[in-house]
């Protein structure tokens, strides 16, 4: 039992010591506490969520007290500093191939010596490949994107999985260990399909808030970590309706979950980070927007409210444009349709007026200079500028995947790219938006 306590004892000061160890000897690096950040809550989500899935019996651990997650206490612990918050800290400039070998040597090396707080089973190097690839490579990729300010897209996609890990996986897990009681049971035990409904409806209304996260990528070069904010002043999308979906879209996808889990803590949690978000994030954020973009916010939050949303669109100083063909019949049906509806901020052009070949898709092209969109992502744009319930749609619509598998859908419908000849009296404009796009 004695050696059992100094396993215990090591796994949480061997990495936490060379984590200060290397904090000092590399110094401090711009964007770094928000690498560690990252990259250790989603070890520290997905940890747990893989050791408590059924078929996850490639080791087991002793019966030690406190636990979490099936695991002792420290042995979590020691691994989410290990795999989260050392490597940003020890190799910030090493290529990653070498840091990925460097710790699955250590993480080889340790496991067989946790014996007996950790028993492995003859099948627990499958049980490790799958964890480097489930916990630590995200981790690792995120934290790197994070230092470097790269792939912003990418990094952005992993917050909005990491939020949903610690909000909807970890914080009820911390609940249930802490204030024991019906744990997971009253949501596994409803009906297949009532489930399944349920599921969806908490990840419809989780889309504001990830749509959101991918503005602050795509529009604004940036993520909602505070040390890794956007660039520029994002207004479009769903920010054109409410000034703050995702603290919005937050506090109401967590109710739902409490709901769902019958639990007035986890319900208390919920209510915690609606006060916080009407409180103390209100008075920081705004301070800091308002430093660093001045007239700009200030304009912008005497037009959109924090909470509640507006039902038609504000408009950005200068409008987006819409390319589409005057020869396509459907393309011509699409646009009475949308002008029907009144857009807001948003001119439509004959798809013609631009050079030859370099249209074949009806085109979207944001008035604040951002990078164009084609076919289904134009489209999902366009709604934004309608109102609130089509600016919805348009949220949904854009997700990765979603857009993809629609866009396929189109093409086989028949309603793919095509030619479009341009007209010979602008065949030698000088249109900036045509030259923008081609030079």
């Amino acid at each position: 039992m004695i050696g059992e306590n100094w396993i215990y004892v090591a796994a949480i000061y061997v990495p936490l010591m060379a984590s200060l160890a290397a904090r000092l000897l590399n110094g401090r690096r711009p964007r770094q506490f928000a690498a560690c950040l990252l990259s250790t809550l989603w070890v520290a989500a997905s940890l747990p969520l893989l050791q408590l899935h059924p078929w996850s019996r490639w080791w087991t651990f002793a019966n030690a007290r406190p636990a979490f997650g099936g695991m002792a206490l420290a042995l979590y612990v020691g691994w989410v500093l290990l795999w989260g918050t050392l490597p940003p800290l020890a190799f910030p400039r090493m290529r990653l191939p070498w840091v990925l070998a460097i710790m699955i040597g250590v993480d080889l090396l340790a496991m067989p010596l946790l014996y007996p707080a950790l028993f492995l089973e003859p099948s627990w190097l499958v049980g490790e490949l799958v964890a480097v690839a489930f916990i630590f490579v995200p981790a690792l990729f995120i934290s790197r994107w994070t230092l470097e300010d790269s792939c912003v897209r990418g990094r952005a996609m992993l917050q909005v999985a990491t939020a949903g890990l610690v909000f909807l996986f970890l914080l009820p897990e911390i609940v249930f260990a802490l204030r024991p009681g019906l744990g997971w049971k009253p949501l596994l035990s409803l009906p297949s399909w009532l489930r399944q409904m349920s599921l969806q409806a908490v990840f419809l209304l989780a889309v504001p808030g990830v749509s959101a996260v991918l503005e602050f990528a795509e529009r604004g070069g940036g993520t909602p970590i505070p040390y890794d904010a956007p660039k520029r002043l994002v207004t479009s999308g769903v920010y054109r309706y409410v000034a703050n979906p995702m603290q919005l879209s937050c506090g109401i996808v967590l109710l739902a979950w409490a709901a769902l889990l019958r639990n007035w803590w986890f319900a208390g949690i919920a209510a915690m980070s609606i006060v916080y978000s009407a409180g103390i994030a209100e008075w920081d954020e705004g301070h800091d927007l308002r430093r660093r973009f001045g007239a700009e916010w200030t304009n912008y939050r005497a037009e959109v409210h924090r909470w509640f949303p507006r039902w038609r669109p504000v408009a950005d100083a200068k409008s987006a444009r819409l390319y589409m063909a005057e020869s396509c019949g459907p393309c011509s049906e699409a646009r009475h349709w949308i002008e029907a509806r009144k857009p807001i901020g948003l001119e439509i052009i004959a798809a013609e007026t631009l050079p030859q070949g370099s249209i074949s898709r009806m085109r979207y092209v944001p008035g604040d200079g951002s990078a164009p969109v084609d076919g289904v992502r134009a489209m999902a744009r366009v709604l934004e500028h309608l109102h609130l319930g089509w600016a919805y749609c348009g949220a949904l619509l854009r997700l990765p995947i979603i857009w993809v598998f629609v866009q396929v859908v189109m093409d086989a419908a028949g309603f793919g790219p095509r030619s479009i000849v341009a007209r010979k009296a602008c065949s030698n404009t000088k249109d900036e938006s045509a030259a923008g796009l081609w030079s």
